[in-house]
């Protein structure tokens, strides 16, 4: 039976990637670190995701050092929140391999994300289009309830939604906890500054004006900020008129930074003269946000043995579940599992 004293588990995974920006930050990482008090978390850097297409292997390592690094500084907390690296708990590896076994190709063959990164690249690599089974197995080998995802993303969870259903009608209807999408609204999607038709993206976070970037600099805040799209009128409130999309995506971050009201941010402009006074105003909060983030980000690069502890922490518990449920899995399946490698064992 289930421990009704137990938190509900959250599964969320991040790339190494690109670069981490506002939009991140306030899409995603902030709410983990609200989130840390209430629910059993555990956050995955997804590197085994990043190789889908190659990766410069030193820039790889750069990279996920960075990540980890931005997430702590972030607020994540290692003793109230699992942070580690995918690929430092093999369970993740052998779990998707299982889950591969009873997934059907035709049901990786309609994601969407596949058809649209598969018709860019001249040769696809198979694992475009397993990593969905890989991140059904990130999520289901920790018996998350909830995922917090984007809109982009539902369709993912709903694939390790149907692989868990598979597994458990062919192996035991209590093997695997069906995950939930939790889906945020205010914050969820931050646009891009040049194009507030578009999301703010790691990818072309280095395209400057795009995004404010995490590890940016206060005066590269202020002039991407400054130089964000608006249009030409001079009324700043939310408005569902495809011109202000600019102007709501300033509120946005303006409302979800200080974590006001929608009501409350547009008071705070009553008197402003114009978009000129909505950017310094955004600007300025978002500097004050990402201040001592930045600082805390530059001591923990400073001393990585610092960080190799934080990141094997979070491994050596990731693994302590991981790992068991992965035994489980198997000995369902009909493996010969060791006595020493079973759960309870």
């Amino acid at each position: 039976m289930p421990d009704p004293q137990a938190k509900r588990r959250v599964f969320s995974g991040i790339q190494p990637t690109g670069n981490l920006h506002l939009g991140n930050y306030l899409g995603a990482i902030r709410r983990w670190v609200d989130g840390q008090g209430e629910k059993e978390n555990f956050i995955c850097v997804v590197d085994l995701h990043a190789v889908t297409i190659y990766q410069d292997p030193d820039d790889l390592r750069d990279q996920t050092r960075r990540l980890m690094a931005f997430l702590l500084a972030s607020g994540i907390d290692p003793d109230r929140t699992t942070l580690f690296v995918q690929s430092h708990v093999r369970a993740h590896a052998e779990g998707a391999w299982l889950l591969n076994c009873v997934t059907p190709v035709g049901w990786l063959e309609r994601m969407v994300q596949y058809k649209m990164k598969s018709a860019l690249q001249e040769s696809v690599l198979t694992g475009l289009m397993t990593y969905p089974v890989l991140q059904a197995a990130d999520i289901l080998l920790y018996s998350a309830h909830e995922v917090p995802v984007g809109e982009d993303q539902k369709q993912h969870i709903e694939l390790a939604r149907d692989i868990a259903q598979r597994f458990n009608q062919h192996y035991g209807d209590d093997t695997l906890v069906v995950p939930e999408p939790m889906i945020a609204k205010a914050g969820a999607r931050i646009m891009a500054l040049d194009d507030p038709t578009a999301k703010m993206s790691k990818s072309a976070a280095s395209k400057r004006g795009h995004a404010v970037g995490m590890a940016d600099p206060d005066d590269e805040i202020r002039y991407a900020l400054r130089r964000a799209v608006t249009d030409s009128g001079r009324d700043i409130v939310f408005s569902d008129d495809p011109e202000k999309a600019g102007v709501n995506n300033l509120l946005t971050i303006y409302q979800v930074v200080t974590r006001k009201t929608p009501e409350e941010t547009v008071a705070d402009f009553a008197d402003a003269r114009g978009y000129g006074d909505l950017k310094n105003a955004v600007a300025d909060v978002v500097v004050e946000a990402l201040a001592p983030i930045r600082e805390r980000y530059e001591q923990l690069m400073g001393d990585p043995a610092e960080l190799d502890r934080l990141m094997a922490i979070g491994a050596d518990h990731a693994r302590s579940v991981a790992e068991p449920k992965v035994a489980e899995m198997k000995e369902k399946m009909g493996f010969i599992v060791p006595a020493d490698l079973r759960p309870g064992g």
